[in-house]
Parts: structure tokens; sequence; C-alpha cells
């Protein structure tokens, strides 16, 4: 078979006439930076995952260190996470000058062992931080259980899931509804939804609301669009240290775009992610990733078990040679050199599931434009790849 591409991208966004267009808009009102459009996406992106408040910013590593500071991280304190996840995570953490303890993953999935988190408390743990990891929902009602026995608030790491769905109490909910205290997001381009960069914060508190407004725009006590619009002279203060995280108003246009195009982008991967399980069962020891009956994935990514045989770099050197992209499993960051440092990082439990699931898995492609042709192209390489292997060890 000979492919039309260049190359099968792992990820591509879904943007086009609606977004530009939008962006237009925007740059003829004049008014480009956070305003207008930034507060009409946060309402739009409240509703659709059924969250009080909404508050954009910048990117989701922002977002997480605007979470943590506001269920009040300090210097010294510990926050129970996975190293399991893209290194941002942890950096939030150590943003606050505390100290990321990792625990293991469930050896069935890429995300957070609960199990494992209540033997990681100690008194000085001041918030558990899970990871909703390639867009799959975490078992976040086992954690904020714990969160509630022990008093220690939970934020939600959702760079990923804009979309995914919990059931919880017999209904289907969006992640981000508050079930925990806090829920971040990110719209990079690897993501379901994106706006170039940019991130969210939803939340039922409204003190967490306001303390994300004010810190966003480096402490200013009046916001831009209100001093604007204001017919008397106004003097903001500065009371408190803020930062430079706010999202621009280009960006919100489209990601307000994106939010109208995501039931039919989460539909069409959702579909591509179950002809991925089904044509991928049929090789010997590949293990696609499993959806829990309790929760709905957007698909952000699809992540796939290798044989235990196979060699990761050279499956994904066979795949790239046929013109195919794929990513390696998810990083660990305590094997980064940034966390090698004592003090940097605690490890809680053994972490023998996560370093497997980054040795032993790869990130397929899968994108919303993805067609029958490119599907079939990825797995028949990787069909090929494995018969040839089996045939090798045969001789």
């Amino acid at each position: 078979m000979s492919h039309s591409l260049p190359l099968i991208p792992v990820a591509k966004p879904v943007l086009g006439e609606e977004e530009a267009e939008a962006v237009r808009r925007v740059i003829l009102s004049g008014w480009v930076t956070q305003g207008p459009e930034v507060a009409a996406f946060e309402s739009e992106f409240a509703a659709y995952v059924g969250a009080a408040h909404a508050c954009a910013v910048s990117n989701c590593t922002t977002a997480l260190h605007l979470a943590l500071k506001a269920v009040g991280i300090c210097p010294g304190d510990e926050v129970i996470t996975v190293s399991h996840s893209f290194i941002a995570t942890a950096n939030a953490v150590r943003y606050c000058d505390a100290m990321p303890v990792f625990v293991d993953i469930e050896a069935d999935g890429y995300n957070i062992d609960p199990s494992l988190i209540e033997t990681a408390i100690t008194p000085r743990t001041k918030a558990i931080l899970c990871v909703h990891q390639l867009g799959m929902p975490c078992d976040l009602r086992g954690i904020v259980e714990i969160g509630k026995r022990h008093s220690i608030p939970i934020i939600e790491d959702a760079a990923c899931a804009t979309g995914s769905e919990i059931l919880w109490e017999g209904r289907w909910e969006k992640i981000g509804k508050p079930h925990a205290d806090i829920a971040c997001f990110s719209f990079h381009p690897r993501k379901v939804v994106t706006t170039g960069d940019g991130g969210m914060l939803t939340t039922a508190n409204p003190e967490y609301d306001r303390k994300f407004r004010l810190w966003r725009q480096h402490g200013m006590s009046v916001t831009d669009t209100v001093r604007h619009g204001s017919k008397q002279v106004i003097f903001e203060d500065y009371d408190e240290l803020g930062y430079n995280y706010r999202m621009t108003d280009l960006q919100a246009a489209v990601g307000r775009e994106q939010l109208r195009r995501l039931p039919e982008l989460i539909k069409r991967r959702r579909q591509l992610a179950a002809r991925y399980s089904e044509r991928l069962s049929t090789i010997a020891g590949l293990v696609p990733p499993v959806e829990p009956s309790w929760a709905r994935s957007n698909w952000q990514s699809f992540c796939v078990r290798l044989p235990s045989t196979a060699d990761q770099r050279a499956v994904m050197q066979a795949l790239l040679d046929q013109g195919i992209s794929t990513r390696r499993g998810v990083m660990n960051i305590h094997l980064e050199k940034a966390y090698s440092g004592q003090g940097f990082h605690r490890a809680a439990t053994s972490l023998m599931q996560s370093v497997s699931a980054q040795q032993r898995t790869i990130i397929l492609p899968l994108f919303a434009q993805m067609t029958k042709v490119d599907m079939a192209w990825v797995v028949d390489a990787l069909h090929g790849y494995f018969a040839e292997a089996a045939n090798a060890e045969a001789v």
C-alpha cells in the first residue's frame, strides 16, 4: 500500500474558517488582550462543563500554579501526585516551593492508583493533585473520598480531559464540573480544544475564582476592562504579588469556536478509538487502552502497551520509516535531571508501574481528520511489524 501523505502526525488540531473569522473579528475590534471575548469564553466553558466559575489563563501550567496557591500551598508543604505525567504537573508544585510526592499508577491503566494515596499522606500533605492522563478520567470518586476523610483539597490536572465524562451518582457529568475543589485545563495544540496555547480553571468556590482573577493580572485591583470603561479616573492598586497569566481575546475567540466543535470532535475521536481497539485486538500481546464503565474519554491520545518482547524504540522507528509519527509512553518526572537532586521530590511508593508504562507503551496517531486510509496504514504497519518479528523469532 502507498500513502499519499508524507507523514501521519500523532495529533492535528481542527482549525478552519470559523476560527480565522473569529480572530479577524477581534483584530478589527481593536481590543485584542484579555477582554470581552475572554469573558464570553469563560461563561461558555463554565456552562459546558457545569461549573459555577471558570477563569481563563495563559496555559495549564499557570492554571495549576494558581490552583495550588489558592488552596494554600506554601514552602515546605507536600502535594501528592504522580511521576507519570508531563513535567508541568510537578513543576507547578515546585513553583510554590513545595514538595511533589509521587505515588504509582494503576497496573491496568495510566492514572494514579487511589489505593496508594493514603500511605503517602503525612502532616505536611496539603493537597492531592490527580491527573486525568491522556483524557481518560481517573477514579475521581475514590480520590475525593480520601480528600474528605483527611480534609485535604483535591486539584484535578485535567489538561487533556476537556469533554471527558465521569459517571457521578448515576449521571454522566463533564470533567470540570466541580466534583473536586479545582480543575485545570490545557488548550495546547495537541489537546482536543486548542487556542494555540491557553488554560482554564473551574471551581464552585467563589473565593478561589476571585483569587485566580486577581493573581492572573499582576494582582491589579481594577481590571483593564473596568478602568477603560469608566467615566471617572480610576487608579489601581497592587496589594499582593501577582502574575502575567492572562489569556488574550484573540485566543478566546478561537476557543469559543473550538467549544462549538467539541461535541462532534469527541464523537469522531471515540469512533476512531473503538476502531483502533477492534483492529489491533488480533496482535498478540499488544494491549489497547481500557475505558472503565464509569468513564467516557475524549480520547485525547490512544496509548497502547507493546508485547513484552518488543523494543519500544524499534517499533517507533519502523512506523516512522513508513511515514507514521508516534510518541513514547508518558514520561516519568522522577527520572528527569531536573528532579534528580535531593529535596526535589519524594517517592512515597514504588513507581514500577509508572516506569513500565513509559518504557512499554507508545502513543498512536489519533485526530478527527484521520481517514480510513490513515487508520489502515497505521494498523497494517503494526500488523506487519509484529508478523515479521514473529517470523524472525521462529527461524
